[in-house]
């Protein structure tokens, strides 16, 4: 197949002027290496395509691919993750990884515990602060827990995220407010052990890759795994498989609840009393082959990163081959080759 790649770089935004901080959920050029290398080894022909804008110059010119391995994180708009993918999906492009609609939900963690809530998964309490004045409705025991409604990479969650009284809620909101221009999630605070769980595959046919723990070091911020621990993971964090099912069968659930695709991980956080509570499911997991969590747990497995990559590009073809024979076709389609199947 002809596969296009399509990614966020960091100097790419860098140059136009973004901050350090503004610019950490992209990608480096060892990951999209990582990525165009294992999808070489399997046969495939490669294209290094970049953002959402340089995507469409591609498009307007005419250019095509079998299918795109779309990496892109998005950098305005809390439905940005699926800016790529929705653009895919009008030019009737296939592409790994969860839809549009999953990807444009599960970026805003509010909508995402109201639906698990609706499915009786266990989620922290929770309230929303849109403006400073919502501050004065939350209306939550502390200690609570703060960050922004629709961030990845920890981004805004730090050693002042555990909140102890009103006066030091109402300062963080607005901070918070102010620097993502975004609402605030305000939960209680879970301060039991964290769990990132690796999935695979998609919906009904989805599994547990595995558990990981995230310990820290005494070094860390002790609240949790914070935008500092994640950047100084080396010296603060350590890695863990674990024997967990009851986390594990929270995190299949959780996946198929929201009909997750391909491939991503689901965070949960223990209570007090050492029960399992979602945290948030991310259906576009960071792929650097050496320090994504999802990467990581791959290691720990014994999975090689190149397999993981054809993994998640199989998966995706088998749900297209398997949509077309069941919703359209109904015959069989094996041997047709996927510039076809596209275009029904």
């Amino acid at each position: 197949m002809q596969i296009g790649l399509t990614y966020d770089l960091k100097n790419y935004y860098l140059a136009k002027g973004f901050s350090p901080e503004q610019v950490a959920e992209m990608d480096c050029e060892e990951t999209i290496d990582a990525i165009a290398s294992a999808l070489q080894k399997y046969g495939h022909g490669v294209e290094r395509i970049g953002c959402l804008d340089q995507l469409m110059q591609q498009l307007l010119q005419g250019n095509r691919w079998d299918m795109v391995f779309n990496i892109a994180e998005g950098l305005f708009g809390i439905a940005r993750e699926a800016q790529i993918p929705c653009l895919l999906d009008a030019y009737q492009i296939p592409h790994p990884f969860s839809s549009t609609e999953v990807l444009a939900v599960a970026l805003d963690k509010s909508l995402t515990n109201a639906i698990m809530k609706s499915y009786a998964i266990p989620v922290a309490d929770f309230r929303i602060v849109r403006q400073e004045a919502d501050v004065n409705k939350v209306d939550l025991p502390f200690p609570l827990f703060v960050k922004p409604v629709a961030e990845g990479t920890s981004k805004g969650i730090s050693s002042r995220s555990v909140i102890q009284n009103h006066e030091d809620l109402a300062e963080r909101c607005r901070e918070l407010l102010q620097t993502f221009q975004q609402p605030v999630l305000v939960e209680t605070y879970l301060p039991g052990r964290e769990f990132t769980v690796g999935m695979l595959g998609s919906a009904e046919q989805a599994e547990v890759l595995g558990v990981m723990e995230v310990r820290l070091y005494g070094s860390a911020d002790s609240q949790g795994y914070t935008f500092e621990n994640k950047q100084k993971y080396e010296d603060r964090v350590s890695y863990h498989l674990v024997d967990e099912p009851e986390v594990a069968q929270l995190a299949l659930k959780a996946w198929q609840v929201l009909h997750c695709l391909d491939a991503g991980r689901v965070d949960i956080r223990m209570d007090a009393q050492g029960k399992a509570v979602f945290l948030e499911v991310n259906p576009l997991a960071g792929l650097n082959p050496n320090y994504s969590d999802l990467s990581i747990l791959c290691r720990l497995r014994n999975l090689p990163y190149d397999q993981l990559i054809n993994t998640i590009v199989q998966s995706c073809l088998q749900r297209l081959k398997q949509y077309r024979k069941t919703e359209v076709l109904r015959t069989s389609l094996d041997n047709l080759p996927l510039r076809c199947l596209k275009n029904y």
